[in-house]
């Protein structure tokens, strides 16, 4: 009992840095969505790139780079800032091609008959595109979720008391070794696997709502 207490200690740290992480990503993968679709060139240039680059760096270098390289006078950013400020420009770049290639899921016509009907382009995002954008991205939006509450352990080796740092000095400190890892597993399947079930299940409602 003790074992789970110690490993769980660590779990309000882990959901808060996947969290943050995430919302920054969706936030910040909204205007790379319009920055891809821009014809503005240079616009349109510089979101690839960001997309590119950040999809492409492994996300602990990102974490050494903004924990270790960024300094603001003779302060420099937090463990925790860094991390989830690295991890949120990551998953900005899968989360914002996840949306590109949702809207492009999105038949014309749709495009086409908010327009016939006088829609404006707000009212034509919000009432028409928006909602069948989010089903689409449903699926890979909750996918990527995951995968991001299990790549916050990363945030670890930065000091970051999350669950893989706490069950780290548990495993150190004690003789329970490997068991405690194990515990650590159990409980990353046992969230991971609650959202995956969830994540269809709305997929499916959704699917029924839009076919009515």
């Amino acid at each position: 009992m003790e074992t789970m207490l110690a490993v769980f200690a660590g779990l309000p740290l882990t959901l808060l840095v996947t969290l943050t992480a995430l919302s920054i990503g969706t936030v910040l993968a909204i205007p790379l969505l319009f920055g891809l679709r821009s014809t503005n060139g240079p616009l349109r240039f510089f979101s690839r790139c960001f997309v590119d680059v950040f999809r492409g760096i492994p996300p602990v270098v990102w974490l050494f780079v903004l924990f270790f390289g960024v300094t603001m006078g003779a302060t420099r950013l937090s463990a925790f800032a860094a991390g989830v400020i690295g991890l949120g420009l990551v998953a900005s770049g899968y989360l914002a091609e996840i949306f590109r290639g949702s809207l492009k899921a999105i038949q014309t016509g749709q495009w086409e008959a908010a327009h016939a009907l006088g829609f404006s382009e707000a009212s034509t995002w919000s009432q028409v595109i928006g909602p069948q954008l989010w089903r689409t991205a449903l699926p890979g939006f909750t996918t990527y979720a995951i995968a991001l509450f299990k790549d916050s352990s990363i945030v670890s080796m930065l000091g970051v008391a999350e669950m893989v740092f706490t069950t780290s000095q548990l495993a150190r400190s004690s003789e329970l070794g490997i068991f405690v890892y194990a515990v650590a597993a159990a409980v990353y399947i046992g969230i991971s696997l609650p959202l995956g079930v969830l994540s269809r299940s709305l997929d499916v409602r959704l699917r029924r709502a839009v076919a009515k």
